[in-house]
């Protein structure tokens, strides 16, 4: 079935976008939720008329993602956890964490945009990426601390 999407959905395309994807995922999950529409001759004229429009969205879309980057770059969590020998912790800082610290510091960002290569799990300095969009990603930096 095609849809042209009307959101940026990841894995899948961007806005504007013309794709083909299984019947079940289109009918249960894109068009309920408002990310897609049925990619039909009328459908497809009234996107050539809408296309100045998801342009402006894309674009408004993509200044906040810019905006929010530049807030993220500027922020330094500090986190204290109990550690034990060798300065290793007792448990992890995961991205959950890290999105509660970022939500308190007055960035809230989805956890699943937040990458860690694997839980952190030592004392010190370290970095995560924050996919905001397809074409913006921020580093976070992270600093954990004995409690």
């Amino acid at each position: 079935m095609k849809v042209i999407l009307k959101e940026n959905v990841e894995h899948l395309g961007n806005i504007g976008d013309i794709v083909k994807v299984a019947p079940g995922y289109a009918r249960n999950y894109l068009l309920p939720k408002g990310f897609a529409i049925e990619a039909t001759e009328k459908n497809a004229k009234a996107l050539e008329h809408a296309k100045r429009h998801l342009e402006y969205k894309k674009n408004k879309v993509l200044e906040a993602a810019k905006l929010i980057a530049a807030k993220i770059e500027g922020i330094t969590l500090s986190i204290a956890h109990q550690a034990g020998a060798d300065d290793k912790l007792f448990g992890a800082v995961t991205n959950m964490e890290l999105a509660e610290q970022l939500k308190a510091a007055g960035v809230e960002v989805d956890r699943k945009r937040i990458v860690l290569d694997e839980p952190i799990k030592h004392l010190g300095e370290f970095t995560a990426a924050v996919k905001l969009h397809p074409e913006v990603a921020a580093t976070l930096k992270v600093v954990v601390t004995k409690a």
